[in-house]
């Protein structure tokens, strides 16, 4: 199998097989632990900080571009996922009753995160095909802002390994793939309860991680034409990540489960991290 393939063929175990387990167990039990989910996010929000800043930013300052540019393209990538999830944000939650100005600022369940709490809604209000083909595409946008990064971050690990699957890579897929199976239930419940039939609901979950290829692509692409590429695309799927981590998981992971477990379930995921790394 070649390069490409192999890529593809990790990046669709992370994303698609991953998100569509956890579609299959919301089909199965409809009921999550918030307590469990918020120490696996946070969890693995750990390790890939610890992968992020003591691996693919260090890579990227080994190819010897400027760290001027490293850090500019870092914060574009930051902003750029930043200003996406503000806009989808903007536009659905004044649509869901029970985020109002109370409401914390940023998610504090899994539906959203990814904004399926907006299509059910959508499903309640008994909104025609076209009303619920835009909030379906408004969830995938919001679900396609956190596969792409995580995808890029591992093709660009790739590109920096010359195309051999290095164990920061192989860890991160396994990683994306565990955190993307609570995502999963999330999107995979509404979906049901919303009348949908669980076969159909569980397949359009598995779709939904198809980004995940699409980031891998990207970010090997971009890495493979040289070491400004390379500086480029590790920079940007780190900022990108180092956003989702920070300003999503961490934050939703504490509001999820209100208590220290979730800073020392990050805290031991960065140190798993450092071991995946330098062991």
């Amino acid at each position: 199998m070649g390069v490409i393939g192999t890529l593809v063929l990790t990046t669709t175990l992370a994303g698609v097989v991953g998100t569509g387990l956890g579609g299959a167990l919301g089909a199965l039990f409809k009921k999550d632990s918030n307590r469990t989910v918020s120490l696996l996010l946070s969890f693995a929000g750990g390790v890939m900080l610890s992968v992020v800043c003591f691996d693919l930013i260090r890579e990227a300052i080994e190819t010897k571009v400027s760290i001027s540019t490293i850090i500019y393209a870092t914060l574009f990538g930051v902003a750029v996922i930043f200003g996406l999830n503000y806009l989808i944000d903007r536009k659905t939650n004044p649509e869901v009753p029970h985020i109002d100005k109370n409401h914390p600022k940023t998610a504090d369940n899994l539906d959203e995160l990814i904004h399926s709490d907006h299509l059910e809604q959508h499903y309640k209000n008994k909104e025609n095909r076209f009303g619920l083909f835009v909030a379906g595409i408004v969830m995938a946008s919001a679900i396609a802002l956190h596969n792409v990064p995580e995808g890029m971050t591992i093709g660009a690990s790739y590109a920096s390994n010359d195309g051999v699957m290095g164990s920061a890579a192989l860890i991160l897929a396994v990683l994306i793939g565990l955190h993307n199976i609570p995502e999963g239930m999330a999107v995979s419940v509404p979906l049901i309860s919303g009348g949908m039939g669980k076969g159909k609901a569980v397949v359009i979950t598995a779709l939904s991680g198809a980004p995940t290829i699409i980031g891998a692509l990207l970010g090997y692409l971009l890495g493979d034409i040289g070491a400004l590429g390379l500086a480029l695309s590790l920079s940007f799927a780190s900022g990108a990540m180092l956003y989702v981590v920070f300003g999503e998981i961490i934050p939703q992971a504490i509001l999820m489960y209100r208590s220290k477990m979730p800073t020392f379930s990050v805290i031991v995921g960065m140190m798993v991290g450092l071991l995946i790394i330098y062991v």
